[in-house]
């Protein structure tokens, strides 16, 4: 199964990125823009982005009430983005309200429900007043998805197979907590190389301080897109 690299852009303003960005759009296909740098930058963060030369996938992890977040997908289908997340915790009705206004205003755009924060482990969850591992979790928030339209997820790289084994094979699935083998793991608790979560069924990897901080940020982006060729 295919498997593409998603660059994160962590950060509050896209201007000191572009050096790096431009030596890195013929090497990393995808750009993520997140909550710190569009709260900062608002939509001509993706926009400048996307007029990098980028696939654009905006994180917003929209949870609200069925009519705000049908409004906010609107909106967010306007800009030049290819993937839109809300939280799959939001409940069926919620989703359901995304999956229609993303199919009436952007057919083409791809909808991922988020299930389990990969900075979530068994304790935190006891703390929300979910009982068991995040293995379980994950699988509930997934059926919940797919049931309510949604074609995509994302998850921990941990989730890959049992969720390959339960969804529809052309079901994408996003994976954070990716780190290399020697590398930190920052606030990421659940963890994969991205080998391992190519092998194991990822449709897209997400890595951002590995790549943004290294000192050849080009060199660590064909490391990790040689480390997912190997898992393949």
């Amino acid at each position: 199964m295919p498997c593409d690299l998603i660059l994160v852009l962590d950060a509050p303003s896209v201007r000191p990125l572009v050096p790096v960005l431009k030596r890195l759009a013929g090497t990393v296909r995808w750009a993520k823009v997140g909550l710190e740098l569009f709260t900062a930058e608002g939509p001509d963060s993706v926009r400048e982005v996307a007029g990098l030369g980028f696939e654009v996938f905006l994180d917003l992890k929209l949870h609200d009430i069925p009519n705000t977040v049908a409004k906010a997908v609107e909106s967010a289908s306007r800009l030049p983005i290819r993937m839109l997340t809300v939280h799959a915790s939001g409940g069926s009705e919620m989703l359901r309200a995304a999956v229609e206004a993303q199919r009436r205003t952007a057919p083409g755009l791809l909808l991922l429900g988020v299930t389990v924060l990969t900075s979530l482990g068994p304790g935190d969850l006891g703390e929300l007043g979910v009982a068991g591992p995040p293995e379980g979790q994950v699988l509930r928030l997934a059926r919940l998805a797919a049931g309510a339209g949604l074609r995509g997820l994302v998850c921990s790289p941990l989730e890959l197979t049992q969720l390959r084994s339960q969804l529809p094979a052309d079901f994408q699935i996003v994976t954070p907590g990716i780190r290399l083998p020697d590398g930190e793991r920052h606030d990421q608790k659940r963890v994969m190389t991205p080998g391992e979560a190519a092998r194991a069924g990822a449709s897209y990897i997400v890595v951002g301080r590995p790549i943004l901080g290294a000192g050849d940020p080009v060199a660590a982006a064909q490391a990790v897109l040689a480390d997912m060729e190997r898992g393949i």
